[in-house]
């Protein structure tokens, strides 16, 4: 989307989040951090005359999109969710769905029973219910080395940044022995390869849904943006 954007010749400002130590250069002006909740991002919106917002994070910061969809509707500003489809189960997989990340540590085996060898492919923000369940061996995968202790005890890492490869995330999980696999639903095909990998190995895998998030004009293409962002600012909205 940066790069359509800026081959345009568009006025565009890229926003990171600041979660990640080195985020990927984007073609566009970028700014680091948060706004300071919905009035921050109203302010914010307001100082630099912004008139579209394109809403392009992942499925999981619903947290931002809320804001987003607040401070948009404060300001009658035009906003578009620039959102991936949804991983569907197929043929041969193995899933449990959970509602939440505390559902999929309670869809994990009790500690009562034989531990488990657990990747949970969902980053480091959330990893600490799954302390919950300490019998457990967890292998994580983190876009960078972390800064301190993690919370669990039994556990390993490899620091990796996507998209991924079928062949690697198969050597992965046959490495580590990977018995259970706990996956948020990002969707796409660059963090893809794990449920191709856990399908070829006859792996469980414990999905977590999508957060429920504002109704607002979603597209799963930079292309449908493009046209969504002509034809508002043909209408003047």
């Amino acid at each position: 989307m940066a790069r359509i954007l800026a081959d345009r010749g568009h006025d565009a400002i890229f926003s990171y989040a600041g979660r990640t130590n080195k985020p990927i250069a984007q073609p566009l002006p970028t700014r680091i951090g948060g706004f300071g909740g919905v009035e921050g991002l109203i302010h914010y919106l307001k100082d630099h005359a912004i008139t579209h917002v394109i809403d392009a994070t992942h499925p999981f910061a619903a947290q931002m999109t809320r804001n987003a969809h607040a401070a948009c509707q404060t300001l009658a500003l035009p906003l578009a969710g620039l959102e991936r489809a949804a991983w569907q189960a197929q043929e041969g997989d193995q899933w449990t769905t959970a509602s939440s990340i505390e559902e999929a540590v309670e869809a994990l085996p009790d500690c009562t029973q034989t531990p488990a060898r657990v990747f949970l492919a969902i980053g480091k923000q959330t990893l600490q219910p799954f302390a919950a369940k300490p019998c457990h061996h967890y292998l994580l995968r983190l876009v960078d080395e972390p800064d301190g202790d993690l919370p669990l005890s039994r556990c390993d890492y490899v620091v990796e940044r996507g998209p991924f490869t079928l062949e690697g995330d198969y050597a992965l999980l046959k490495t580590h022995k990977i018995e259970i696999i706990v996956s948020k639903n990002a969707g796409g095909v660059g963090a893809a390869a794990k449920l191709e990998a856990a399908r070829k190995l006859g792996l469980k895998v414990i999905m977590i849904d999508r957060p429920e998030t504002p109704q607002r004009s979603v597209f799963d293409t930079p292309d449908q943006i493009l046209q969504w962002l002509h034809h508002s600012a043909n209408l003047g909205v």
